[in-house]
Formats: C-alpha cells, sequence, structure tokens
C-alpha cells in the first residue's frame, strides 16, 4: 500500500497516521509531477531577469543575504550541502515521526511552490522506502527548522546535483512543527481512549452513583466535548452492577466528564492544527506562478517557517494529560480509604498488597505537571545571530506532550491495577464493555491475595498500555 499525492488536500492526518505511523510508502502523481516542472521552469525565467532578488538564489544565506551572487556563485551556493545546521545531538526522535517530517516536506513540493524539479521530489519520497537518518530530538534551539531538517536532508546534495534554490527549499519551512502536531494528535486520540475505559472501570469499583454521567446532562452544560464524554462513559458502564452508593461519589468522580470533555478539547485542537499545518505552504522563500499580473511569477520572503500554532496545541495535550494525572490519583486514593470507598481497605492498602500505588501516582502526577508547562518563545542563539532572533519551540513542546502522556499512562495503570483489585476483593465483574480491559490488567498484574513486589507487574502493565497508543509504530 502506499499513499497518493496530487494536491495539498492529500496530505490529512489519516495520511499521515498511514506513512509515519503504519510504514506506507508515498507515490506522486503524474500531473503534479507536471506541475512541479512547469513550476521550475517559470521559477527559472523569473531568476534570469538582472536585478532580481531572491534570498538564498541570488543572494547569499543568512547574515550574507546582502551579497550579491553571479551566475556562477549561484550553482556553486545551490551545489554545497547544507551540513552547518546538521550540529544537534542528543536523543533521536522516533523513526515514525521522522517518516511524518519527510512526508509533511513534500507539501511545499507538490504545487510548485518550492520550485524544485519533479526528481527532487521523487528522490524525497523515495526516502520513505528506507531507513532515515537520525533526527536529535535534543539541542533545538535555531530560528525555524534548518538544525532539524539538515540531517535528514542534506546528504542529498553528495547524490544529486541540486539546483538554485532546492538546497534551501529541502531544510526550510516548518514541515517538523506539522509532524509533530500530527504525531501528538494521533497518539493522544489512542491514549484518551484507553484512559477513559479505565476511569470507567474505577467508577465501577467505587459504585459511583450513575446519574454523574447521565445523558441527560449534555444538553445542560451545552458544549460537545461534554456531551461525548458522557457518551463515552455512558456506553463503557452499559451493564454496571446495580448497587450503586446512596449518595454523591467524591468531587474527582462526578467532575470526570468535564475533565475529560476538555481533554478531548485540547485533542480536537491538536487535529485541528495538524489538518491545517500538513497542507500548509510554509517554504522560504516561496515562489508564486505567473499569472496576469505577474507574469514572471513571484518570489516572498516570509516567516511561514514559523508554526506558531503547534507548540500551544502540543501544550494543551501536555496540559489535559496533568490534569487527567491528578484525577487517577484522586480516585487511586478514594478507592484505597476504606472510609470512602466502603470497600475492605486491609485487603487493599494493607503493607505489601496495593496501597503503595497512591505512592507512585503521586511521582507520576508530578513529573507530568512539570512536563506540562507552557512553551514559550525561546530566544535565539544568545539574543540573536544575524537575523535570526527567535527560535522555534516545537521541538520542547513536542517532548513536553510525550512525556506527560506517558506519566498518564503510568498512571493510569496504577489505577486500572487499585480498580481491578477492589472488584476482586467485592467479587464483582466489569461492566461487559470493560470485561477485555480487567482481563488485561490482570494477566500483567494478577489480584493480590498475598503481599508481593508489585513493580515487575507494573512495568509490563505499563508497556502493554503503552502500546495500546504506540502498536508496532516506528
Amino acid at each position: 500500500m502506499s499513499v497518493t499525492l496530487a494536491t495539498r488536500r492529500d496530505f490529512t492526518l489519516d495520511a499521515f497516521r498511514r506513512v509515519a505511523w503504519e510504514g506506507e510508502g508515498v507515490g506522486i502523481a503524474p500531473a503534479a509531477l507536471a506541475r512541479m516542472e512547469t513550476s521550475r521552469q517559470a521559477f527559472e525565467r523569473l531568476i534570469a531577469e538582472p536585478g532580481i532578488t531572491v534570498y538564498g538564489v541570488t543572494s547569499g544565506f543568512g547574515q550574507f543575504a546582502s551579497k550579491r551572487l553571479t551566475p556562477e556563485e549561484r550553482l556553486e551556493q545551490a551545489r554545497r550541502p547544507h551540513y552547518g545546521p546538521a550540529a544537534a545531538f542528543g536523543r533521536d526522535l522516533p523513526e515514525r515521526v521522522a517518516r511524518g517530517i519527510v512526508l509533511a516536506r513534500l507539501a511545499n513540493f507538490i504545487e510548485g511552490h518550492a520550485a524544485v524539479t519533479p526528481a527532487l521530489a521523487e528522490i524525497v519520497a523515495g526516502m520513505l522506502g528506507a531507513k532515515l537518518p537520525p533526527v536529535s530530538m535534543d539541542g533545538q534551539g535555531g530560528a525555524g527548522e534548518i538544525v532539524g531538517l539538515a540531517p535528514l536532508f542534506a546528504g542529498l546534495g553528495e547524490r544529486f546535483e541540486l539546483k538554485e534554490k532546492e538546497g534551501l527549499a529541502l531544510i526550510n519551512g516548518s514541515p517538523i512543527a506539522s509532524a509533530m502536531a500530527a504525531d501528538g494528535a494521533i497518539a493522544g486520540a489512542r491514549r484518551l481512549r484507553l484512559v477513559e475505559q479505565v476511569f470507567a472501570l474505577s467508577v465501577e469499583a467505587f459504585k459511583a452513583p450513575l446519574e454523574a454521567y447521565a445523558p441527560e446532562l449534555a444538553a445542560l452544560w451545552n458544549d460537545p466535548y461534554e456531551a461525548a464524554a458522557l457518551a463515552s462513559l455512558g456506553a463503557l458502564l452499559e451493564g454496571a452492577g446495580r448497587e450503586r452508593r446512596a449518595y454523591q461519589a467524591p468531587v474527582s468522580y462526578r467532575i470526570l466528564p468535564r475533565v475529560l470533555g476538555q481533554a478531548r478539547r485540547a485533542l480536537a485542537t491538536a487535529e485541528e492544527v495538524a489538518g491545517h499545518s500538513l497542507a500548509a505552504i510554509t517554504d522560504n522563500p516561496v515562489f508564486l506562478a505567473p499569472d496576469s499580473d505577474h507574469p514572471l511569477g513571484r518570489v516572498y520572503s516570509t516567516g511561514g517557517y514559523h508554526n506558531a500554532m503547534a507548540s500551544p496545541a502540543l501544550d494543551g495535550l501536555a496540559g489535559a494529560a496533568a490534569d487527567l494525572c491528578l484525577i487517577a490519583d484522586r480516585h487511586t486514593s478514594k478507592l484505597l480509604d476504606g472510609r470512602v470507598s466502603l470497600l475492605p481497605d486491609q485487603l487493599m492498602a494493607g503493607e505489601g498488597i496495593v496501597g503503595c500505588l497512591g505512592f507512585v501516582q503521586v511521582g507520576y502526577l508530578e513529573q507530568a505537571r512539570r512536563a506540562a508547562q507552557r512553551t514559550f518563545l525561546p530566544g535565539s542563539e544568545g539574543g540573536g545571530f544575524g537575523a535570526n532572533d527567535v527560535a522555534e519551540p516545537v521541538f520542547i513542546a513536542w517532548a513536553a506532550q510525550e512525556e506527560a502522556g506517558r506519566c498518564l499512562e503510568g498512571a493510569a495503570a496504577c489505577l486500572a491495577v487499585v480498580a481491578s483489585q477492589a472488584l476482586y476483593v467485592t467479587e464483582r465483574p466489569a461492566p461487559p464493555r470493560l470485561k477485555d480491559l480487567l482481563d488485561e490488567v490482570r494477566r500483567h498484574c494478577p489480584p493480590m491475595v498475598e503481599p508481593r513486589m508489585l513493580a515487575p507487574d507494573m512495568g509490563r502493565l505499563a508497556a502493554a498500555f503503552r502500546r495500546h497508543v504506540y502498536g508496532d509504530a516506528p
């Protein structure tokens, strides 16, 4: 299977999932290749005009932008690999993110706005059929994304004779932000599905009154995301036990649908941002095709390489994960307190049983909170190197939401085991739609009948929860 790209409309979140997460290849439609060839020819006519100024083509790069180049110097500059920005080192991005970056890179090419040759576009698409060069997720403090893109694409200049602007078209723009927003959205959706099941299992373990999840509340609360959370919890709790508490549950149980609704809103924002970003033209400089008013076309230098939407969207996912870690912590503490849960606490919180999972919950909660700090625009290179005075923060934001999500998986694993133990000691089944989850929890962490070390079981369960989110994604 492969994804065929004909126009920017083909750069969707679904296409990203198929290519980045599921390993499909990419093909470029003949019509798109013809469009790129036409655009390239028009661009070459434009730069042949005397007196034309095109950044990085008729001029130097960065602090040398004021230097005018001769035609010979243009070709020499074009064919010089851009190894300079490939200086970041540290932890590598997951392969799935690198694949997503390569896919998103093609968005600038597909309708001719990068003015690259069809041959280069096909070489970039072909990169998805092989192992990609590593990209560091650390040390990314440059303006734009050239420090992240250079390791992926700079080496193409060694095996392909680049023409004017093509080297710049490889390492400029914001495909990394597009890929990271899309990656966070896909992971966030899968993680939220899992977490809602764990919270529903906790509701059943606590015997929380079901009116807090009644469908009638949707019309009263007047919010589509809260309505969706209510519907999801209601479906998961179908067939729940009839014996419930005679009075209202603690706050953390009653506000659950509203907090889950906010998580759904953060996810919807990330999905929207990813959809806009994947199909956006962000090249700098960007080529606009000839029209009746501009027979030679136009080239604009812009700030398209700075995606201002992606980091706030990823921050939203991280914040939602931290909030859900708190709710999970509160559910755990209430289940473990027999005075509140009305469960036999000597079987729940005794030494070596499951009581210490409450301590673990606090650790994950605080780690998630630290990760979920607001990502601000960072200064670049000590206040400015040449024209670069503001850095791109998306690497920081992506890493933070990834860490907050990992903490939420750990917090959910703790709550799932405590809920499983509560159902075990009271000899109650899970609602039908939660049976598979409960079976999975007990397969990795069986109910406690006598004290044992829980860490190995919890590690296996957390790894299983991670597979719910990432599956076999590279």
